[in-house]
């Protein structure tokens, strides 16, 4: 299984904080992930957009071909602002 997160403003619009996926055929990378997730249909098209939501796997940030594997967590975060 793959832990998936979502934080903050991602968090607030879907409406959750986190699921679990089936590891799958052709779900292999961050960025597969990313496309089935957005192919949901709204409000989970924000994903779509990675250079505004990277992604961290296992607490690392990561670039959309990083490979995903069962027992792995996936974290989508928004942009950071600071002050």
């Amino acid at each position: 299984m793959i832990q998936i997160k979502y934080f903050a403003l991602l968090r607030d619009r879907l409406g959750c904080d986190q699921e679990t996926l089936s590891p799958q055929p052709g779900l292999s990378s961050v960025a597969d992930i990313r496309a089935h997730l957005v192919a949901r249909g709204e409000p989970w098209t924000v994903l779509a957009d990675a250079a505004r939501f990277k992604a961290a796997r296992n607490l690392q940030l990561v670039a959309e071909s990083e490979r995903i594997d069962s027992g792995d967590e996936l974290a989508f975060l928004p942009p950071v602002t600071g002050g």
